[in-house]
């Protein structure tokens, strides 16, 4: 009877849950009006001596006539040591990033009055040279006033004993600030746009008139003195956020701005683009500067709450942190500063989860976004300077660590989100084209949802003449999310009605997001559509290959439109069901698996896809002038006909090749032999370099103070070598011949440090370790406890070190 019970019980459940997914079924008319894109109402764009043109309408950027949607990673050269620039632009490149942001920070090049530095690690000529040297186009964000968590926001110290007012259109403030412009455009002559260089936008000023940064020359215990021009106090604020009131002084500002852009012409940094950050009702110079946006799911500056980033809108008819002072119709949606990471402060200490990162970014692309842009991309460590440390300590920032959770972290490490997030970039380096001129098409029922909204199915969708992308996100930050099961969409397109999937439904699983495309020109074969997501494509007219994600919880499926001479061959784990109209595709999507088409004009189109493990494991290379894709656990990174392969801990990894190459590459080291392939989609091998087992050396002085020796040389084949600190505590700092030269705040995660460039290898020397032990009453504690963490009573005195470790990471070359 029980048993009887049991399944009735099971039943009724199973026959509910079927029931309630049966009613996620979307029906979306994306067959409307063409909205409407201005050109020539903007001063903004141009035309080289090379031909190489930029023009922005009021929907999206063309490079060359061709639209394009910029993905823009923010680097500070100031940051980072110079002799390992090289290698962090290639990582950027191998993450997918096609445009560089960096900044300028006055008080870090005229730390004295009227002495300039650009030498070292302070030369922004030699950066943005070799930014170019990389086919990188760089957007230089000069200031005067920047905030990026330097002292004072990057005004120098000795600014604030001069008889004027700051950040105003004060005489003798615009005198020193005319001579840092002139000092940059003298750093950057001949490498503008108009000169054939890679300089295409400059950012003035930064949140003016929404933000600022305290002075560090202060007491404690004292109220913040906010680097702001006394008229605009009431109306600053600390960390991105949306104004409260509107600024009586607004109509100042924005002359301000004009003023700071004559000043850079004036001395001669001419450009296409001209930026600011229009977030929060900041200022900007009307259709002069793109207004550029910004979003932080986890800012340490504000209450810890659910955002609104995972949320489907039009966000060029709603702009986030609105309101804003600028017509938002006039310009494309461009993000600047989407939160890659965040800056721990000593009160403040969320973690970013990587899992959160790609989620936000589909949101903003299904919103309307035609520019992504990361702040931070990289991190760095904030240098000293020869009076003060240049961190913003005042407002609780570490003294020296930048690492700001980045996809790149301080000492160049590969986190998980630089992965998930390339995936994006490459959909957008390859189809970004497509996408830019697509209208958002956003159903009523997703303007009324909340993040608390965890049972509705959230998508949006981007079209234009029939073809597009839907957009699906079950991510939010701040809270769990639920499986949305049985979804099938039904899209009337005008001449055609698609159902997607064919029959049946499929499930979006908690946290997942996707991408899926429907009438897209798959190389001269009509795709109805699929439910796999698009990651890049290559090879030339007569042979070309797309490479798909799966993504997980839905099997993938192709339906493809059926026409003259069109033939298709289904490779292993491929079942193709015909009918007069349309191929259909289905794939377990836990396998590799490949299909290929012939058109009546015998090109060959071949579908690669992945689970998304693998896809994770995927870089776009050129080898022998043919365009493959290289899957591989190590990171990959093109660079002079060569590839860099670096693997973190791992001294044997493997390399598989799609198409499949008949070329065995060669190897400055170690061995290369064929591997085994998992299939035959693949060339496959497997490389050995010399194992290196480092030996932690270590001495402990007292509870909380260790002394751990520093290799002074390493072998062959070792790139770097990190050393991984383990420890429970309040924060860590690490000291060489008594001079602080990095630190830590325990948020949870591991403290991990590169070594080189401590060393460079070159002799050993000693790092103290110097721990200070968790309080009970801290701050931060709630962020702690997001992460999982709970003060301990087994651990004496707040601190214990748990583990020190050094971990080789490998480089390798090699050749075709």
């Amino acid at each position: 009877m029980k048993a009887l019970m049991l399944l009735s019980i099971v039943t009724f459940l199973f026959f509910h849950q079927h029931q309630a997914s049966a009613q996620v079924r979307v029906s979306l008319d994306t067959n409307v009006p063409l909205h409407e894109v201005r050109s020539g109402h903007l001063e903004m764009g141009g035309t080289n001596d090379q031909g190489k043109r930029i023009e922005v309408n009021s929907y999206y950027l063309s490079l060359d006539g061709k639209p394009a949607i910029p993905v823009t990673g923010e680097f500070h050269y100031s940051r980072y040591p110079e002799e390992y620039w090289e290698e962090s632009i290639l990582k950027m490149r191998a993450g997918g990033i096609s445009l560089i942001a960096t900044y300028v920070f006055w008080n870090i090049h005229e730390e004295e009055e009227g002495i300039f530095d650009w030498t070292g690690s302070r030369d922004l000529r030699k950066f943005v040279t070799l930014c170019a040297a990389h086919g990188y186009d760089v957007i230089v964000r000069i200031g005067p006033f920047c905030h990026g968590e330097i002292r004072n926001g990057g005004l120098p110290d000795w600014l604030l004993g001069k008889p004027l007012v700051l950040r105003s259109n004060d005489p003798q403030y615009l005198e020193y600030v005319e001579r840092l412009y002139d000092q940059v455009g003298k750093q950057l002559q001949g490498l503008y746009f108009k000169d054939g260089g890679p300089v295409i936008g400059i950012q003035l000023e930064n949140e003016y008139q929404h933000s600022a940064a305290p002075w560090a020359l202060t007491y404690p215990g004292q109220p913040h003195d906010w680097t702001a021009a006394g008229r605009d106090l009431e109306a600053t604020q600390i960390g991105v956020g949306i104004a409260e009131k509107e600024n009586p002084y607004a109509s100042l500002g924005n002359e301000h701005m004009r003023v700071l852009k004559a000043l850079a012409q004036k001395a001669g940094i001419l450009v296409p683009l001209y930026t600011a950050t229009g977030w929060g009702y900041a200022a900007i110079i009307e259709n002069e500067t793109l207004p550029v946006t910004a979003a932080y799911p986890y800012p340490p500056w504000a209450p810890e709450q659910p955002s609104d980033f995972y949320l489907y809108t039009d966000l060029q008819q709603d702009p986030d942190y609105a309101p804003v002072r600028y017509h938002s119709q006039d310009y494309p949606y461009v993000a600047a500063e989407l939160g890659a990471g965040i800056m721990n402060t000593y009160d403040r200490r969320p973690v970013v989860p990587a899992e959160s990162l790609d989620p936000m970014i589909n949101r903003f692309l299904g919103s309307g976004a035609n520019g992504i842009g990361y702040y931070m991309y990289h991190g760095g460590s904030t240098p000293r300077g020869e009076r003060n440390y240049f961190s913003d300590v005042a407002v609780g920032c570490p003294i020296i660590s930048y690492d700001f959770q980045a996809p790149i972290g301080e000492f160049g490490q590969v986190k998980p989100s630089f992965h998930r997030l390339k995936l994006v970039h490459f959909f957008l380096n390859s189809f970004g084209d497509l996408l830019a001129p697509m209208q958002v098409i956003l159903p009523q029922d997703q303007k009324g949802l909340t993040p608390y909204n965890d049972s509705t199915l959230r998508y949006s969708v981007r079209s234009s003449q029939g073809s597009g992308f839907i957009f699906m996100n079950n991510f939010q930050d701040h809270l769990p999310s639920k499986t949305i099961n049985g979804i099938q969409f039904k899209l009337n397109t005008g001449e055609a009605t698609v159902q997607i999937p064919e029959k049946g439904s499929i499930s979006l699983l908690a946290g997942a997001h996707a991408i899926l495309p429907f009438h897209f020109d798959l190389g001269g074969a009509h795709l109805f559509y699929a439910t796999a997501q698009p990651v890049t494509r290559g090879g030339d007219s007569g042979d070309r290959f797309y490479l798909f994600s799966a993504i997980q919880g839905i099997a993938p499926e192709y339906s493809i439109g059926r026409s003259k001479g069109l033939d298709i061959e289904a490779g292993t784990g491929c079942r193709v069901v015909k009918n007069a109209d349309r191929f259909l595709v289905q794939l377990s999507g836990d396998q590799p698996a490949e299909f290929t088409l012939t058109t009546g004009s015998r090109e060959r189109i071949r579908i690669l896809t992945v689970p998304g493990e693998m896809a994770l494991k995927a870089y776009p290379v050129n080898i022998r002038g043919n365009a493959h894709i290289l899957f591989t656990d190590a990171l990959a990174l093109a660079h002079e006909g060569k590839l860099e392969l670096i693997s973190s801990g791992d001294h044997r990894f493997g390399i598989s090749i799609y198409p499949r190459t008949a070329f065995l590459p060669g190897t400055d080291m170690g061995e290369i032999t064929p591997g085994d392939p998992a299939t035959a989609l693949f060339s496959s091998f497997q490389i050995v370099l010399p194992e290196y087992i480092p030996l932690v050396e270590a001495e402990q002085i007292q509870h909380n103070k260790f002394v751990v020796k520093l290799p002074g040389s390493k072998p062959e084949g070792v790139n770097d070598l990190f050393l991984r600190v383990d420890y429970f505590g309040d924060t860590g700092m690490g000291f060489m011949d008594g001079e602080l030269v990095a630190d830590h705040f325990f948020n949870g995660t591991t403290w991990s440090l590169g070594l080189k460039r401590f060393t460079r290898f070159q002799e050993e020397k000693e790092m103290v370790l110097y721990f200070r032990p968790l309080y009970r009453d801290a701050p931060f504690l709630k962020d702690l406890e997001s992460a999982g963490y709970r003060m301990q009573e087994e651990v004496p005195g707040g601190f214990s070190l748990n583990q020190l470790e050094m971990v080789p990471e490998y480089k390798v070359n090699l050749n075709f």
